[in-house]
């Protein structure tokens, strides 16, 4: 491999040439678009509006980023890619970008990176060039194209190589929101960023390993590959909050897809306003899987079996349909368990259909509006509502955590006495509004209301940080893509719910997804190798079977850990209060030395350490931000309380005692994994500050 920078003029002149050409015809493409006049094509005004947005969103797409490089890599093919290999048949040049370019004559000037003749800039080997003769990555510096490296896949005698270029790339200090991968995409990543829509894919991965990026460049490359459909369907991603899902909201819009909406599972299930908290046990309890069979019990409970006959009177005929023969449509429309609110609404049609049976039999042709118009009849809608009647999802849930009769005729044999305690509310509420809804609550609405009427499905599916959610959850979010499939993210090791998941088999089960094929990401990318070493030694405690990440990061001198010990003793701990004004300023030390480096820094600490970080930073004179708030040159210092780090990355990371850490959680393998992801957050150094005892496994 050759890495070439300015010395050698002339490729790297021809290069610019190019990238300059591709932005003037970007441009082109772009006041193109700006100047399509839409008043002759379209016969109203609503297809006018519906046309003016899509060119509005094109226009936007088409933006040309300061920063962004409009292509990061160049293949040329042996042959020309699908002809037959001819003999002395050139193959063709194609520049590798995050969008496709042409020129006026429509020739591409830039190829998406998602199309099939790019794949081998991702996958091509030395082993299986995949006919590329050479493979060019180019460097930029602030959006100016500086360099460029040579890879000859089809030259056997030139050795195999990392890439500068690659690691330059991937190393890049981070500032601002998270950026795409697209140019440095590994070929185990790539296999699941092109596998297809119709398969649901769950990605186990350890930190740093790059599975947010995969699953975002998945949904990018599937709205590429199945634009039409997925825009009639929908895509959405799923994050754990709303810090995270800012945290990645550029991603996408970066690859030129802004259509894809973001929600927390709160915000998908919010048909309540959530204004409580439950204790774990209450929690856990309602986050299990068979708090779904019982609000399907008390659903059907509704239902009672019809013990009087129907009389319709239609002019001086009296039709009588008797209560056996009621009973058996309520019966067969029990056992067909489609959802209630359907069964409800079929129920008058086959009483109609029982008197046109009867009319018939008495010589007359009754036709479908005497159907309809028997269907809405006074005793026949008495008879619906005595026998089916309507069922509000809320007042359901409110009864079943009020009542403890109504709760332990639908649990029996399904929950324990104690379990049917734990959930019970200790104060019965009032009303749905008056309620003190917890978020567990508001996932059994949703179970509720999917038991009355079939949620809407989307195309496609991305849930990150999946190992939090418990089974009722899985359930809500399995819901939004029945028809639909989905990308699961997460890491096993990283679950701090008392919740979490313990196996990727039983999350996809409750998921409605069991056929999904689990993929292990284990090569990290981000976090250097002497910290994930230090932050593995957990794994026996709080994941055991799990593999270790190996990272591909060697960085020397990545790792600190400091003791800060009173007025200069050895530590001896005395009273803990004592101990916080010492490592206040050794926190805040370790700041300082880690802004002197470039890029972002967080300083990351148990959440009751917080307030006092957050005064001596102030006293200090620091300027510090909030977890998803976006970095700028000035302010590169974020304040993350432990339980908000997941899914955040920063350049340097300082971490304010750990016991305290796993001494903030109920029990110790939660606070352990907490740990674990706190000190997962660094992609260039760790500087480990503590006055209290290190946890034993770290020791």
């Amino acid at each position: 491999m050759h890495a070439h920078a300015q010395s050698e003029s002339d490729p790297l002149a021809r290069e610019r040439g190019h990238l300059a050409a591709s932005r003037s015809a970007l441009r082109a493409m772009r006041e193109d678009a700006e100047a399509l006049d839409i008043r002759d094509v379209t016969a109203n005004w609503v297809n006018a509006a519906v046309l003016e947005r899509q060119i509005d969103e094109r226009i936007k797409s088409l933006a040309d980023l300061a920063h962004t490089p409009l292509f990061f890599g160049r293949l040329d093919y042996l042959h020309a890619p699908g002809a037959e290999q001819a003999e002395g048949a050139e193959g063709e040049q194609f520049y590798i970008g995050r969008r496709h370019v042409h020129d006026a004559d429509g020739d591409p000037m830039v190829i998406d990176w998602r199309a099939p003749v790019s794949q081998p800039f991702y996958r091509a080997s030395k082993k299986d060039p995949m006919d590329i003769a050479l493979r060019r990555r180019f460097g930029y510096t602030s959006g100016d194209l500086t360099a460029y490296e040579d890879e000859h896949l089809s030259d056997a005698t030139e050795a195999e190589q990392t890439s500068k270029l690659l690691q330059q790339e991937i190393e890049r200090p981070r500032v601002g929101p998270m950026r795409d991968i697209v140019a440095t995409i590994q070929p185990e990543q790539d296999e699941i960023v092109r596998s297809g829509l119709s398969g649901s894919v769950c990605v186990q991965g350890g930190p740093g390993t790059g599975k947010t990026a995969v699953g975002l460049h998945r949904v990018a490359y599937l709205l590429y590959a199945h634009r039409e459909r997925l825009a009639r369907t929908g895509t959405l991603v799923i994050g754990p909050n709303a810090s995270f899902l800012h945290y990645i909201e550029q991603v996408l819009p970066a690859l030129g897809e802004l259509e894809v909406k973001q929600a927390t599972v709160d915000d998908l299930v919010a048909h309540v306003e959530v204004r409580g908290t439950d204790d774990s046990a209450a929690a856990l309890v309602k986050g299990d899987a068979r708090m779904a069979q019982v609000l399907r019990n008390a659903v059907r409970s509704h239902v009672t079996l019809p013990t009087e006959p129907v009389m319709v009177v239609r002019g001086s005929r009296r039709w009588r349909v008797p209560a056996y023969e009621l009973e058996e449509i309520v019966k067969e429309l029990l056992a067909r368990d489609i959802r209630y609110g359907a069964a409800r609404d079929a129920l008058p049609q086959r009483i109609a259909h029982a008197v046109l049976v009867r009319m018939e039999q008495a010589g007359e042709a009754p036709d479908d509006r005497v159907q309809d118009a028997v269907a809405r009849n006074a005793a026949v809608k008495a008879a619906v509502k005595a026998v089916w009647p309507p069922v509000e999802p809320a007042k359901l849930v409110l009864r079943l955590l009020s009542d403890a009769d109504f709760l332990a005729a639908h649990a029996q044999g399904v929950l324990s006495e104690d379990e049917q305690q734990a959930v019970l509310w200790a104060k019965p509420a009032r009303s749905v509004k008056s309620a003190k809804w917890s978020a567990a609550d508001a996932v059994l609405i949703d179970e509720a209301t999917d038991l009355v009427a079939r949620t809407h499905s989307l195309g496609h599916v991305v849930l990150d940080e999946a190992q939090d959610l418990s089974p009722m959850q899985y359930r809500a979010v399995g819901r939004r893509c029945t028809t639909g499939s989905a990308t699961v993210l997460g890491d096993l090791a990283q679950g701090t719910t008392p919740w979490a998941t313990r196996s990727w088999d039983e999350a996809l089960a409750h998921l409605g997804k069991g056929s999904a094929v689990v993929e292990e990401l284990t090569a990290g990318f981000r976090v250097p190798r002497e910290v994930i070493a230090y932050a593995s030694r957990l794994l026996p405690d709080i994941a055991p079977g799990l593999a270790a990440v190996d990272s591909v990061r060697e960085s020397p001198g990545s790792l600190a850990v400091r003791r800060v010990t009173e007025a200069g003793a050895t530590g001896a701990t005395e009273d803990n209060a004592a101990l916080d004004a010492p490592l206040d300023a050794a926190c805040l030390d370790a700041c300082a030395e880690s802004l002197r480096q470039e890029g972002s820094v967080g300083l990351i600490a148990a959440d009751d350490r917080i307030p006092a970080l957050a005064a001596a930073l102030t006293a200090a004179g620091f300027t510090y931000l909030d977890p998803g708030q976006e970095t700028t040159p000035d302010t590169r210092l974020t304040l993350v309380p432990a339980s908000l780090a997941k899914g955040l990355e920063y350049d340097y990371v300082v971490l304010d005692e750990p016991s305290a850490v796993v001494a903030g959680e109920p029990d110790e393998r939660t606070g352990l994994r907490r740990l674990y992801v706190a000190l997962t957050r660094a992609v260039s150094g760790l500087i480990v500050v503590h006055a209290a005892e290190l946890p034993g496994q770290l020791a």
